[in-house]
């Protein structure tokens, strides 16, 4: 399991990197890190939609957030994988089509 740090300055203390270093040794991505994470990510209604399913409950162990990861992963259906697909092509070429300039006032 990996754990993913969003870059936010209140998260990336050195005191959170620290817990991070002894919790998940070369397990986390993150600014700085063997693994970097892009700051916008196109992949975050996932873990939002993730995150919303797994939390319903609080996990009690970390073989039981693995086993709810899973279970919510199988619940997404083919229909928002390729609406989430679609989106992000569409995302794609509209950064093609304004050179690499700002787009977001397109979407």
């Amino acid at each position: 399991m990996w754990l993913q740090h969003d870059g936010c300055p209140a998260h990336y203390a050195r005191r959170v990197r620290d817990a991070l270093n002894e919790l998940y040794p070369n397990k986390w991505t993150g600014p700085g890190r063997l693994v970097s994470w892009p700051p916008r990510s196109l992949d975050l209604f996932l873990w939002g939609a993730l995150q919303n399913a797994v939390y319903q409950e609080v996990p009690t162990t970390s073989e039981n957030m693995k086993q709810r990861i899973i279970a919510a992963c199988a619940r997404i259906s083919s229909e928002t994988i390729r609406h989430a697909r679609d989106a992000v092509i569409r995302r794609l070429q509209l950064c093609i089509d304004a050179n690499g300039h700002h787009f977001k006032h397109l979407l």
